[in-house]
């Protein structure tokens, strides 16, 4: 079995993509890890923790097909992001 040119490119463009995903997502998920650990719930930072935990915790909970749908809709012709665009 040969590998051509652009099997080659394929396997390459894959790699690189997951390089410079893993290093954005340690960048911003480290600190970001590091703070929903660490911080107490002071008055008026509770609510914004539990959102942004919310948020980060919702590709265990749904599988990324389900949210793929609801961004659709959000942003489809109907939706309301994508008529305020």
């Amino acid at each position: 079995m040969d590998l051509g040119s652009e099997d080659l490119l394929a396997i390459w463009v894959t790699l690189k993509l997951g390089f410079i995903t893993t290093v954005i997502l340690l960048v911003i998920c480290t600190p970001l890890a590091w703070w929903l650990s660490r911080s107490c719930a002071k008055k008026g930072i509770g609510f914004f923790k539990d959102i942004i935990a919310a948020i980060v915790s919702l590709p265990m909970v749904l599988p990324p097909t389900v949210l793929g749908f609801y961004l659709l809709v959000m942003m489809g012709p109907k939706g309301f992001l994508g008529q305020a665009m």
